[in-house]
Order: structure tokens, then C-alpha cells, then sequence
């Protein structure tokens, strides 16, 4: 597999792997499109394997209130015929290296078991708004002391159909209540 930037002629690549990567979801799709129709800067990265795209990871900003306090990841997608082979592991261990990465905080809505394994925390500071009791809420390189609710962009609000997300708006909770990152 080659690990490469996204780049807009694998755009719909991505809503393609997306769409097989979340059976009966439309919300990942979603939020990527809004992120490259809106502009929000966004870290992305994809593996190729005979051309196609098999895998795809994002970062986002995280908000303290307008301030930027670190990354989100999200979505992490790997085609279903490629699962269980380690390609998650790999393009996460790649995105992790990265200099815009691994200087920052990352939080992540997830799988414990599967993001512990590349240093992943709980995170109890801040609270996520997505996760009753941050019991998925992880994090890596946090080091926040006081108590907020960590700021996404507006995009994660799945209604957000255009406009720019950033400047520390957050989706509104009620929108994705019950959404489930970590499948």
C-alpha cells in the first residue's frame, strides 16, 4: 500500500470507500464532502493499492472555545475487502509520524482497544459532547488542566450543508447524538 495527501481527483474515491467503509450511513460521506466543499483545513491522508483507494484517515481541529487546542480524528475508513489486514494500523502509524500530527493533541471518538494500542489515553479533560461520559473519548498528548467541552467544526453537524466550519463553532450535540465513531 502507498500512502499519499488527498488530493481532489481522489475526492469521490474517498466517498466511494466511505459509503462501502459505513454501510447504511451517510454521515461520514457527509462530513468529508462538507469539509472539501467548504474548505476546512483538514489533514487527510489515503492508502492506494493498485490504484485504488483502500483507506483513508482525517484531522480536524479541536476548539477551547475559539482557540485551537489540538486535532479530531476522524473518520478513519478502510474498505471492508481490506480489513483485518493491518491497513488501519499502518496509515494510523503513518498519520502519526507526520510533523502537523505529532506535534499536536489528538483526540479521538473510538474503539479503546483499537486506538490504546498507538498510546491513546481516556480522556476525562475536556468532555467530549458526543460521548456521555467520554467512555469512547480518547486522546494522545494531552496535557489540559481545567475542565472544558472540546469545540469540533461545524461540519461534524451533518445538516451543514455549506458555509466554512471554522473559527471554533461546534456541532450541535443534538444532531449527533447517538452517532457511533467507534464501530
Amino acid at each position: 500500500m502507498k500512502i499519499r495527501k488527498l488530493t481532489p481527483e481522489n475526492y469521490a474515491k474517498v466517498s466511494a470507500l466511505l459509503q462501502q467503509a459505513f454501510p447504511g450511513s451517510t454521515y461520514e460521506v457527509q462530513l468529508v464532502e462538507n469539509f472539501h466543499k467548504n474548505t476546512t483545513p483538514v489533514h487527510e491522508w489515503v492508502g492506494i493499492h493498485t490504484n485504488r483507494v483502500i483507506a483513508y484517515i482525517a484531522f480536524s481541529n479541536a476548539y477551547n472555545g475559539s482557540a485551537v487546542c489540538g486535532l479530531h480524528l476522524a473518520p478513519l475508513a478502510v474498505n471492508p475487502e481490506f480489513q483485518k489486514q493491518g491497513i488501519g494500523s499502518e496509515l494510523m502509524r503513518f498519520a502519526l509520524r507526520q510533523d502537523v500530527i505529532k506535534e499536536s493533541t489528538i483526540f479521538v471518538l473510538g474503539a479503546p482497544g483499537f486506538y490504546k494500542k498507538f498510546g491513546f489515553e481516556p480522556c476525562a479533560i475536556p468532555l467530549c459532547p458526543f460521548d456521555k461520559n467520554n467512555g469512547h473519548f480518547l486522546s494522545l498528548r494531552n496535557h489540559s488542566a481545567s475542565q472544558f467541552t472540546v469545540g469540533y467544526e461545524a461540519e461534524f453537524d451533518s445538516g451543514v450543508k455549506s458555509g466554512h466550519g471554522g473559527g471554533g463553532k461546534r456541532a450541535s450535540r443534538n444532531n449527533l447524538q447517538g452517532k457511533k465513531w467507534y464501530r
